[in-house]
This record gives structure tokens, C-alpha cells and sequence, in this order.
């Protein structure tokens, strides 16, 4: 059976389970509730405090009990594109939990798509409401206002189906509570978007909530015993082969799958050396004496690329060999070294054992390999430490500006780094400990982190984490810029760091470097605050060269961030990370045109 139909099986058995569960308790108890109230219940249950979207005439009645929530907060968005970045951003930094969107039949969800798709694509758990016409419109099928006037009501769901892992049509009041759960659980537990439709009609049809009494979980089925007691001994015996010689190399799935708790025991009992890839950095605390630093392929520096691709074995946890995630797969790792875990699925060297997940595995596993620690602690580790470079000029380069401000970060802060020069540049420096760290580097969508901020640092509030520090290009920026307005409104107060080199830099080192389509319109950007409704309670700030910046990043009331803060950063036009330069070289020989016309 493929990986896929096993996450299927595996879903359906979490599904019966529960389902035998809410019989048990009596699933027709308890009082009336409205469905719409059953479906905030559920997510209130489930950690949700914030609701991201836009309001249209399909979904009001269901904003009506939203707002009257006494835990759940609609925030509201100026569009829907913004409001799935900051659904997703709010996902990733409260990981136990997921983001949620709510949105108008076709116009708002098609809007709300691409945010959607990058959830899909980066393993991130949100649900999205569709607010529908009323069940009666939806059979007959007039033509009404935000539909194609062709009859094609189900055209949208057809598009959301291509970006979701389940979804559900509420069309009586006697599935709904059933459906509800169903797609609930497969968000949570495959870590993954859900699609959900909720007719104006439905809404408010009145259910028994005696199913809320059993919660859902997003626990995966026990693997089979027989196959995992195979795995842990062949796992051990290639270890044992090795001599110890082996690293562990973390990604994204291992956060995204709810491990991190399970990987830092096995690190604290075992004492291998841990790397981890660009998508799962801070997975691991940067300052774990046994931590070396940032494995990217060929971009990465070269003594954490000679300590990775020489061990005799690494083992691989919640990998997501992406291109950039791998500098343009440029892994030196072949598989006949490699054991892989996954959330639902484990390969050893070249063998694939569908349905075996890294969450029960690994506490298994951390048993048996505990013997091996006094042999893994003589194993070295290369330093991954900060290093602010000495440079004649007072000009703010990137190989400058990353070391620096990482002298600016404290433990607990949100960082997020939008796509391009930001990412590449953070993940050359070290993060404290308990940091969290958000990127988007799979699906890459630019402008993504404008929303991914308010979501990252209305969660973060939840969790009492620190500071929100977000670092956007000029050119990223003015994708999304409106969701600023709405950080002033509901109180959050990042730190804000625009990169103004005047255009797309990393389009410019992928491809025309010199062209107009990479320029940009210079905007006045410490005005920004202002004209969208932070006048008088924000500040903004101009940094030109290295001493005004670091005066900055030095003063303590800066640093204090208790109001929304904008600094444009002054940088050259054509300055790059080193990781971008390397990538992009790479990606534009991939990529290369027939007419290659980079130098013009």
C-alpha cells in the first residue's frame, strides 16, 4: 500500500475510535446547540483563540456567534490572501493547536487560495470555513451573486479539493457534528488544511452537543508491533555497524507532526550530533552544546557539510527534501546510509515501511540507543557560534547585518524571515535558546510573512513567548502592507525590519539582474505607520549605515517593543547572503533559459 492510503487508513481508524468513544458517552445528550456553536466548541477545545478572515453576506450569521464567543476572537483581515498567511502563521508557532480562515462562497475562498496551497505544501494544519448559501440555493442553483452564472456551484469546492487533505459539505444537521469531527481529526493529525462548508441554513439548525464531552485527539494509531520491533533492530544494528558514527539531521515535519518533545529526549539520552535543514531550524535549540549548525547540500559552510555527509550514518527526522531546502538537492547523503522518520512512514536505507510514524517510533528508539551515549558523546561537533565581521565601510552589507542582529535576539522571540534575502540570511546566524523560527521556503510565497506575523505573534501572545521580529524585503512588503492596519487594531506589537534595496534581490540573482520587471517603486516607508492607523501610538525608523543601525539595536526602549516599530534599512541594491548567492547560481543553471539574458 502507498504512504497515502496508509494516512488514509490510519485517519479512518482515528475516526472509528472516536466515534466508539462519543457512543459510549451518548453522542444525542446534552443540550441544543447551534451547529455553528458545535463547530466553535470543537475549536475552542482545540486551543483556537484567534479567527482570521473576511466578512461577506454568506458568512455573517455564523461571524454573529464567532464574535459572541466568550474565548474565540475574530480578528478580521483586509483580505482574504492575508488572512490565510496569518491563519498559517498562527498554526506553526502554536503547534498544538491550528489556524483557522473564514471566508465568503467564491470570491473570499478563491482569494484565500494560494495561502491555503502554501499550507498544504509546508504541512500546516488550518481549517478553512466557506460561508455558503442555504442548502435549498445550493440544490437549485440560481444565479446568484459571487457564483460563475452558469450553474457550477461546486466549482470552488473542486479548487479547494486540490489544496486540502479532507473536506466536507454541511448539507443536514443530522451529519454535521460527525462531519465537523472528521475533518477536524484528519487536520490535526495529518498536519495538513481542511475544507469546510457551512450553508447560511445550517448554521443555525440546532444539534445535541453530547459529542463535545469526548475531545478529539491528534494522536496516530499505535504502529504494528511486529514491523516497529523490526525497524528498532534494524535501526540499532546499522547503528551498532557504524561504530556510532552517525548524525541526526531534523526538518519542518518534525515540528509540524508534534515531536519536538520526543527528538530532545532522544538528543539529551543519545548525545549525537544534530544538524538541521533550513525548514527545520530551531526544531532543535541553537544553543544545545551538541547542535552544529545549518546543513543545506553545497551551500552549507564546510565544516558542517564534511561532518554531515561523512558520518557513516544519518538518521533523518521529518525530512522534507525540497530545493531549497536541500540546496538544489544537492544532499551528498545516499540513501544506503540514511533511515528516514515520518509522521507516517519510516525508510531504513532503501526499504519503505509504510504506517510506521516517527511519534510512537521514536520513544522506542530513544531506548535502545541510550546505551550508545558514552561512544556518541566522543563523536565532535562542529561550533555554531555568532561572529560579527570587522568590514572597513559603514555601509550595512548582509554579511554584516545577520551577525549583528542576531546580537539583538533573546530567547523566546518569534522571528520571521520572509523569503529570499531574509531567510537565507538567518539561517546563517544562531537563534537563542526557545526562539521560534518561521519561514516559508517550499512554497515561497513573497509577502507571506506580512500576515504569517500577526498570526506568529497573536499565538505567541497566547503562550507568553517574546518579541515578534519580522524581516520583509521593500519589494515582499508591498504584497501584503494592509495587514500592518490591522496589527495596530488588535494590539500585537512586532518589530519590523524593511530591507530596502530598491527591488526583488533574489529575482535579480535568479534571473535579470539588471532588469526593470526586478525594480520597484521606492515607497516612504516611515510614513507607512501612520496613514494605516498607527499615528501617534507607533514608531518608525531610518538606519543608512552600520553605526545608526547599531545604535539602534542598542538602545533598550527600541528593544523594550511596546508599540508596532518600522526601521527601513539602507542596503546596497545588488548585496546578497551568501546562501542566496550559492542557491541562485545553482537554481539558474536548473532553470536556465534558452536565451540566457541574466547579465543584461
Amino acid at each position: 500500500m502507498s504512504t497515502a492510503g496508509v494516512a488514509e487508513l490510519q485517519a479512518e481508524v482515528v475516526r472509528l475510535r472516536h466515534e466508539l468513544e462519543t457512543v459510549k458517552v451518548g453522542q444525542d445528550a446534552g443540550e441544543q446547540i447551534y451547529v455553528g456553536s458545535y463547530l466553535l466548541e470543537r475549536l475552542a477545545q482545540l486551543g483556537v483563540t484567534s479567527m482570521f478572515g473576511v466578512p461577506g453576506d454568506f458568512n455573517l450569521g455564523f461571524l454573529d456567534l464567532v464574535e459572541d464567543h466568550k474565548t474565540i476572537e475574530w480578528i478580521g483581515n483586509c483580505n482574504e490572501l492575508n488572512a490565510s498567511y496569518a491563519a498559517d502563521g498562527y498554526a506553526r508557532v502554536k503547534d498544538q493547536s491550528l489556524g483557522v480562515v473564514t471566508t465568503t462562497f467564491g470570491v473570499g475562498e478563491l482569494s484565500a487560495v494560494n495561502g491555503i496551497a502554501g499550507a498544504f505544501s509546508e504541512h500546516v494544519p488550518i481549517l478553512h470555513i466557506a460561508g455558503v448559501p442555504n442548502t435549498a440555493q445550493l440544490k437549485n442553483k440560481p444565479m446568484l451573486h459571487h457564483t460563475l452564472g452558469d450553474g457550477r456551484f461546486d466549482a470552488y469546492t473542486k479548487v479547494s479539493e486540490q489544496f486540502t487533505i479532507s473536506h466536507a459539505a454541511l448539507m443536514n444537521k443530522v451529519t454535521a457534528a460527525v462531519e465537523i469531527d472528521r475533518v477536524l481529526t484528519d487536520c490535526i493529525t495529518m498536519g495538513r488544511p481542511v475544507y469546510l462548508t457551512l450553508p447560511t441554513d445550517i448554521c443555525y439548525e440546532k444539534i445535541p452537543s453530547g459529542r463535545l464531552r469526548v475531545p478529539l485527539s491528534n494522536l496516530p494509531p499505535e504502529n504494528d508491533p511486529d514491523i516497529e520491533s523490526f525497524v528498532l533492530d534494524e535501526i540499532v544494528r546499522l547503528l551498532q555497524e557504524a561504530g556510532q558514527d552517525a548524525v541526526i539531521l531534523t526538518d519542518a515535519c518534525a515540528v509540524r507532526h508534534h515531536v519536538k518533545d520526543e527528538l530532545k529526549e532522544l538528543l539529551v539520552k543519545t548525545h549525537y550530533p544534530v544538524f538541521s535543514a533550513p525548514m527545520g531550524k530551531t526544531t532543535v535549540s541553537e544553543s544545545y552544546d551538541r547542535y552544529g549548525g545549518i546543513y543545506v547540500g553545497s551551500i552549507s559552510h564546510p565544516d558542517i557539510k564534511e561532518k554531515v555527509e561523512n558520518a557513516k550514518l544519518v538518521l533523518s527526522i521529518g525530512g522534507l527534501k525540497s530545493d531549497f531546502n536541500t540546496g538544489n538537492f544537492t544532499y551528498s547523503i545516499p540513501q544506503a546510509k540514511t533511515i528516514e522518520l515520518h509522521s507516517d512512514h519510516t525508510m531504513v536505507l532503501h526499504a519503505r515501511f509504510p504506517g510506521i510514524g516517527m511519534k510512537r517510533l521514536l520513544p522506542k528508539l530513544t531506548a535502545r540507543l541510550q546505551p550508545f551515549k558514552e561512544e556518541a558523546k566522543q563523536l565532535s561537533v562542529p561550533t555554531f557560534k555568532n561572529v560579527v565581521p570587522k568590514e572597513a565601510d559603514n555601509v550595512i552589507s548582509h554579511s554584516w547585518w545577520w551577525p549583528r542582529v542576531a546580537e539583538f535576539f533573546r530567547p523566546k522571540d518569534i522571528i520571521v524571515a520572509e523569503t529570499g534575502t531574509s531567510s537565507f540570511g538567518v539561517l546563517d546566524v544562531p537563534l537563542p535558546d526557545g526562539a521560534v523560527f518561521l519561514t516559508q521556503i517550499l512554497w515561497g510565497s513573497i509577502g507571506w510573512t506580512v500576515g504569517s506575523t500577526l498570526g506568529a505573534a497573536l499565538a505567541g501572545r497566547d503562550l507568553g513567548l517574546g518579541r515578534t521580529i519580522l524581516f520583509v524585503g521593500d519589494g515582499s512588503l508591498q504584497l501584503t502592507v494592509q495587514e500592518l492596519s490591522t496589527m495596530i487594531r488588535v494590539g500585537v506589537k512586532p518589530i519590523i525590519f524593511v530591507l530596502n534595496n530598491r527591488g526583488y534581490t533574489i529575482e535579480r540573482y535568479l534571473h535579470g539582474k539588471f532588469r526593470k520587471y526586478n525594480d520597484i517603486v521606492n515607497w516612504k516607508w516611515t510614513k507607512l505607520l501612520d496613514v494605516l492607523g498607527g499615528e501617534g501610538i507607533t514608531k518608525s525608523y531610518t538606519v543608512h549605515n552600520k553605526e545608526e543601525a547599531s545604535r539602534l539595536l542598542d538602545d533598550p526602549e527600541f528593544a523594550s517593543a511596546k508599540t508596532v516599530q518600522l526601521v527601513e534599512v539602507m542596503m546596497p541594491q545588488h548585496d546578497a547572503p551568501r546562501g542566496l548567492l550559492v542557491q541562485a547560481e545553482l537554481s539558474g543553471k536548473t532553470n536556465r533559459y534558452v536565451a540566457d539574458a541574466t547579465s543584461i
